[in-house]
């Protein structure tokens, strides 16, 4: 592993200084991350279409408490690429090694990153508690995956906008308004977005264009999950299922249906907040109401 401190942080009384460092993976991919705070290893793993900085003001909150490892999941940031068969077994390797490294044994999870911190928890005994937040499993087939076929065919021929219009409906991550709104403008929005993220993104940003690849990776990995919910009941960790009182109803369906299956689990809500709710303000998150559930959950005796 490899450590270069990057720039401090000065925007709440718990933060400190933000280092960074990597690891390797067992088929040889580097994984880069964040690090910052100080206590009990505690790694959080963001959603689709976000990185490791997607959550650095939650880690900030949480600073005084653990020692929060942020890593880019594969094909983003710090991190190396996808490769072929890439898939939850992937996923779980990139996270073990750095729990090896590190010896964390938390997990937080959010969206398709809850879905990586589940998997993991079931196959690195080590892992004691995990939050699993809003995961976004179809149950019995609700929602369709049936979007991603275009969303990939989009993408392969290069249009990037309509790509991300398509995996927004179709994971229903959008305003309702938008489901009134003309295609062909929200299409020209999205790319008037990137345009502007591409013209302000800083060395640490991954901006939605870099993203847009990774989706499908993503997806897949949800849809793997759901054909292996089963596999779930061997899990021995403590899980709380967290689901934002606003964020789309099939993944408080999933965390029902994951409430049934986890034999160490329980179930709650963050009344009045979306899928957003654990990353950056700016992202419209509420980092600073997440982080009391995660501190009371990862502490109680």
């Amino acid at each position: 592993m490899s450590d270069a401190t990057t720039n401090p942080t000065t925007t709440s009384p718990t933060t400190t200084t933000v280092t960074t460092g990597s690891v390797t993976s067992a088929d040889g991919t580097t994984i880069g991350y964040r690090r910052l705070g100080r206590g009990p290893g505690l790694v959080l793993l963001h959603g689709a279409m976000e990185s490791s900085a997607s959550h650095i003001e939650l880690a900030q909150a949480l600073a005084s408490d653990f020692t929060c490892y942020l890593p880019d999941r594969r094909g983003r940031g710090l991190s190396g690429p996808h490769r072929e068969g890439h898939g939850l077994r992937t996923e779980v390797a990139d996270v073990a090694a750095l729990l090896e490294e590190t010896g964390a044994r938390l997990l937080f999870g959010v969206s398709s990153g809850s879905v990586v911190s589940l998997r993991t928890a079931l196959s690195v005994p080590a892992v004691t508690r995990v939050v699993v937040f809003d995961p976004p499993l179809p149950i019995d087939g609700s929602p369709s995956l049936a979007w991603l076929a275009r969303h990939e065919r989009e993408m392969a021929e290069g249009r990037t906008a309509a790509a991300l219009v398509t995996g927004m409906k179709g994971t229903q991550m959008g305003p309702k308004v938008f489901d009134y709104v003309p295609r062909r403008l929200l299409e020209a929005l999205t790319t008037k977005l990137m345009a502007r993220e591409d013209g302000v993104a800083g060395p640490d940003d991954v901006p939605f264009r870099a993203l847009a690849p990774t989706l499908r990776h993503d997806v897949r990995l949800v849809a793997e999950q759901s054909r292996e919910l089963e596999d779930l009941r061997a899990t021995r960790a403590e899980i709380l299922l967290l689901v934002g009182g606003r964020s789309p109803a099939y993944m408080r369906v999933a965390a029902d249906a994951l409430a049934k299956v986890l034999p160490h689990a329980e179930r709650a809500e963050l009344p009045g907040l979306g899928h957003s709710a654990s990353g950056n303000a700016a992202q419209r998150g509420a980092p600073e109401r997440v982080a009391p559930v995660l501190r009371r959950f990862f502490t109680r005796a």
